[in-house]
């Protein structure tokens, strides 16, 4: 077993993945592979928290699983599987429900945010508590999201605290890895909101699978202001300055080498060069996802749920012992 600390992560294979989630997210998962015992995860059961359709899942979920190994999700280096194949996530949430307090969940905005477009239900409701327990049935020591998902870590932290004060230290605290940039990829027609594969406007995102003139088209298209000026200030060039962060991720120069370069160039150029940078940055991306066999992808899946449903029931041994659910008979004396 590695003495490296784990890191835990998940996405939904709900839509598709878009260069937000990409830059935000699947690139940070990337290079967490060289310092943390990396833990990946295709979160399917919160999936079916709003409306779905099972044969779209049922693709969805496997093209989602090619695509984190077309951006550069090792198997040999992380363990990446699908969460319903781990039952040991459904068992520890219900643990972790019975000391969740109702008004704990009622402050969750992501709730009611989404009760608002999908009707309300009890899993949709109990979405934060699964989220904590995927991070703590591995026990893992640090979770990689966005500012929109520290809320639940947050809950995810009190509840292993919780835990701990009451049946005895089990849990790491998780913390937060959050990227100084990229964290937040902004919609392309809308810059004071975040890049949203839900979004009903395709034209707001750019995926990972999107053919060159599609990207190119999008980034034509992005809003940007009133000046001419390129300059990065998010309060007041808020489209802008996320084309100037895109920029930057995708070249990696930073943003003071961009706005140099690029200040007096006319915005109908200086999108089309963002464009360009993206069209070339995910072409191994989509290349690799084409390359894959839907066969190999399930195989690969397979196995990291076969090793992560071992890894999950080694620690959920002292989990159910602490609760009085280890398999001695009589009072344990």
């Amino acid at each position: 077993m590695s003495d490296k600390k784990k890191v835990f992560s998940g996405i939904q294979p709900t839509g598709d993945i878009h260069i937000g989630n990409y830059l935000g997210a699947l690139r940070n998962w990337v290079k967490l592979q060289d310092t943390y015992d990396a833990i990946y995860c295709v979160v399917d059961l919160h999936a079916i928290t709003v409306p779905y359709d099972p044969v779209a899942l049922r693709r969805s979920r496997l093209n989602t699983a090619k695509l984190l190994l077309a951006v550069g999700v090792d198997p040999s280096r992380s363990l990446l599987y699908f969460q319903s194949q781990v039952p040991q996530h459904a068992e520890l949430s219900w643990m972790l429900s019975t000391i969740t307090s109702l008004g704990a969940l009622n402050r969750m905005t992501q709730f009611k945010e989404k009760a608002d477009k999908a009707g309300k239900n009890l899993g949709l409701f109990a979405y934060p508590v699964l989220m904590a327990a995927d991070i703590l049935v591995h026990k893992a020591h640090a979770v990689p999201v966005g500012d929109d998902q520290t809320q639940h870590l947050e809950l995810a932290r009190d509840l292993a605290e919780r835990f701990n004060s009451r049946f005895g230290d089990e849990f790491p605290v998780p913390e937060q890895i959050t990227p100084e940039i990229g964290a937040r990829v902004m919609s392309l027609k809308n810059p004071t909101s975040k890049m949203s594969k839900s979004d009903e406007d395709v034209n707001t995102r750019v995926l990972l699978l999107d053919e060159p003139d599609i990207i190119r088209k999008r980034f034509k298209a992005a809003v940007t202001d009133s000046e001419s000026e390129v300059r990065y200030d998010q309060e007041k060039k808020p489209g802008v300055s996320n084309l100037l962060d895109i920029l930057s991720l995708f070249t990696t120069r930073s943003i003071e080498d961009l706005v140099a370069e690029y200040h007096e160039t006319p915005y109908g150029h200086f999108k089309m060069t963002v464009a360009e940078a993206v069209v070339e940055g995910l072409s191994p991306v989509r290349s690799a996802f084409k390359a894959f066999d839907d066969e190999e992808v399930t195989r690969i899946m397979v196995k990291g749920a076969l090793d992560a449903r071992t890894r999950a029931e080694g620690e959920m041994a002292s989990v159910r012992k602490k609760l009085g659910f280890d398999a001695r008979l009589g009072d344990g004396a």
